[in-house]
């Protein structure tokens, strides 16, 4: 009779390891290590970019790598990144331009997950996720940010980081615009992006390209997010669900729509929502 005691308790014992274990895993993959530095676009000065490698907190064997895919011009975008790094830093500052016969070489990808800052350029998020999704190039970001890398990205950079990716399109209107002439439910285009952030939208170039209306639409489809705007030549740096702004304009950030009503002909009315606006060292917080 005392064995099978011994044996129950030692089994019950043994699962609440096994589960304590679980959860301990679950709360550190929800606390990256790492930190995210995304920038609205435009001109990045020097102060800006060597804010990013304070954040970076790079060690003297740590390198960079900028992913390009999101660029036309590859090329161009890892030469002018390259160029001003070089001035700020003798780290190592790589290339690795994938594509999706590229994304299962695990000699590429381990060398991914092991920089300590990764830099997406700016260009197109839509083709950035075409051949980053469901691929192990995803994986090392995910696992290099967990680990404590910084993730940065500039424009179509910016806007993969967040889990419902705003592509810039319209539902309603089969020409591309840089910004929305109203704001209409079932109008604007997501799909996934990078998932670095969940709890928030982020749309870029936003005081320069007047984007409330695109930002408004993606509150109306997902209300429970809070939508941020950043500005060109401005950034955010999100420290777990802490962020601060950095740079020479100001970050617009959009939350809790309320009485939110669809009409005919896809128009919206909101009742009340909050908006808040933030410059350089100013801090905010996301759920």
């Amino acid at each position: 009779m005392n064995a099978v005691l011994f044996s129950k308790k030692k089994q019950f014992k043994t699962s609440f390891i096994f589960l304590f274990l679980i959860f301990c895993a679950s709360i550190q993959a929800q606390n990256p290590k790492g930190n995210l530095f995304i920038i609205g676009g435009g001109n990045r000065s020097d102060a800006l970019m060597t804010q990013l490698l304070q954040v970076a907190d790079l060690k003297p064997k740590d390198f960079i790598v900028l992913l390009p895919m999101s660029s036309e011009q590859p090329d161009s975008a890892y030469i002018f990144f390259k160029t001003q790094l070089e001035k700020l830093t003798s780290h190592p500052i790589v290339m690795l331009n994938f594509d999706k016969n590229l994304a299962t070489n695990k000699v590429l990808t381990d060398s991914l997950q092991k920089a300590k800052l990764i830099y997406i350029s700016g260009g197109d998020q839509t083709r950035f996720m075409n051949v980053v999704k469901n691929t192990p190039i995803y994986t090392a970001i995910h696992t290099a940010y967990q680990n404590g890398s910084t993730i940065a990205g500039t424009s179509a950079g910016a806007a993969v980081m967040s889990e419902k990716m705003i592509t810039g399109n319209q539902k309603l209107e089969k020409k591309y615009t840089g910004t929305f002439d109203n704001i209409r439910y079932d109008n604007l285009e997501t799909t996934e992006g990078l998932g670095l952030i969940k709890t928030a939208i982020i749309d870029q170039h936003f005081l320069k390209r007047s984007r409330y209306n695109r930002l408004l639409s993606a509150l109306v489809e997902f209300p429970n997010l809070t939508g941020i705007g950043i500005d060109e030549s401005t950034a955010i740096i999100v420290r777990g669900n802490q962020i601060e702004v950095a740079g020479e304009s100001e970050v617009i950030v959009m939350k809790n729509p309320k009485g939110v009503q669809k009409s005919k002909n896809n128009l919206i009315s909101i009742k009340s929502l909050e908006m808040s606006i933030y410059n350089a060292g100013q801090k905010f917080k996301v759920q």
